[in-house]
């Protein structure tokens, strides 16, 4: 368990706080490319990382991440025009482009040489993999290098992504992720131990076959490698999830088939936004997986129709089927995030995790090491050491592995012919 001193540390991330310094370092997702679509579209609200931000697409396709409070009297641009490169506030007219330059003050006779002394507060900001990502760190040394993960580079018809918004802190969701022991538990049916139609839905049957994985874990130039080690009969059944800094997993996958990335984003303390990302390396995914993505409601939830929320949530205890958890499935609730979404929203009973109260097991492995890594990672910035991800983005593009091998072929270190690699 962790102290609450600890627990603070990495659960914090408003700015100023040693967590939330250590997230504004490296780049961060904030919206999906599709929510601006195109130069001159609505504007459209962000939260990340406790600031409010108002996001647009100028005429000449520029994207701007404002402070969303005008300069004058602090009104709300994300109500303004999106007009001839830039946004103008509505209350005065007030205008900024996509660097926060006040380009035009048409209320007073001295705005002509006055709109050079007002700035808004602005952000970089880039599309990448269907994704706007926003760097919200200091700029002294400029901008860090862009984190070169796999489904940021293939084509548009490789990658599936879905977004979510979740109530709880980032770091409790981030970490159903990397615990692999709950899989044949939470993702079970009861009829005969195996996982919701198997492999159909992405997650290997043997999870349930050996319920108490062996863990290795390994610190990388990117985050931790976590290696989930189960026995199946004369052969090792091998999970190995990629934690990259400060908030990717990249869950484990078979050679050949599409890969999940899950991106646990905080929106403030109590809040995070999930971006789940499907691709393929090497081919578009086809019309069966990706009617599996969007429309059997598994895999991905079901979503409120015009929002980010799933139909699956805490206010309707997830749609919970009490007869289907007594004859099929171990929750009863229907999607696998939203399982996941059950058992992190509201962990001892709010929306920030009491870790002093844990009891951890062998099997938290995993959870512990990247705990560990995030408060090295913290601590190390607070004593002005600045985090070596942000000047390694190709650091980040490795693979996850999901594969079963005879007991006497080793997967950890040494077993460098299964050995996960740089892509």
């Amino acid at each position: 368990m962790l102290s609450a001193e600890e627990n603070e540390l990495i659960t914090k991330v408003g700015r100023g706080t040693p967590m939330g310094e250590l997230a504004r370092r490296l780049w961060t997702p904030i919206l999906l490319a599709e929510e601006l679509p195109a130069p001159d579209c609505d504007p459209v609200r962000a939260r990340i990382l406790g600031e409010d931000l108002v996001a647009f697409k100028d005429s000449k396709g520029r994207i701007g991440v404002l402070e969303p409070w005008c300069a004058h009297r602090g009104a709300d641009l994300f109500y303004g025009r999106n007009e001839e490169e830039g946004l103008r506030c509505v209350y005065h007219g007030w205008k900024y482009d996509v660097e926060g330059t006040c380009v035009d003050v048409p209320n007073a006779p001295e705005g002509a040489t006055f709109k050079e002394k007002i700035r808004a507060r602005a952000y970089p900001a880039i599309e990448r993999g269907g994704v706007i990502w926003a760097y919200l760190g200091p700029r002294e040394n400029g901008v860090p290098e862009f984190p070169e993960m796999e489904w940021t580079r293939v084509p548009d018809d490789q990658r599936y992504i879905s977004k979510m918004f979740l109530d709880c802190n980032y770091l409790q969701t981030m970490e159903a992720d990397i615990d692999s022991s709950h899989l044949g538990f939470l993702h079970s049916y009861v009829k005969s131990g195996t996982v919701i139609d198997g492999r159909a839905n992405g997650i290997e049957d043997l999870t349930a076959a050996d319920k108490a994985p062996v863990w290795t874990v390994t610190d990388t130039e990117y985050g931790v490698m976590l290696t989930a080690r189960r026995d199946a009969g004369e052969n090792y059944y091998w999970r190995v999830n990629q934690w990259m800094l400060p908030f990717y997993t990249m869950i484990a996958a078979r050679p050949g088939d599409p890969v999940l990335c899950q991106v646990k984003v905080p929106v403030d303390d109590e809040h995070a936004v999930a971006f789940r990302v499907r691709w393929h390396a090497e081919r578009p995914l086809t019309p069966e997986e990706l009617s599996i993505y969007r429309d059997k409601g598994v895999l991905f939830p079901e979503m409120i129709p015009g929002t980010f929320r799933t139909k699956e949530n805490k206010y309707n205890d997830y749609l919970q089927d009490r007869a289907t958890q007594r004859h099929y499935s171990f929750t009863g609730i229907k999607s696998i995030p939203a399982q996941d979404f059950a058992v992190t929203e509201v962990q001892h009973g709010g929306p920030v995790s009491d870790r002093t109260r844990e009891h951890l097991v062998s099997s938290d492995t995993a959870i512990i090491q990247v705990r560990r890594r995030l408060m090295r990672s913290v601590r190390q910035l607070m004593e002005g050491q600045e985090p070596p991800e942000t000047r390694n983005g190709g650091a980040f593009r490795v693979r996850s592995l999901d594969i079963v091998l005879p007991k006497t072929v080793a997967i950890e270190e040494g077993g460098q012919e299964y050995m996960v690699s740089k892509v």
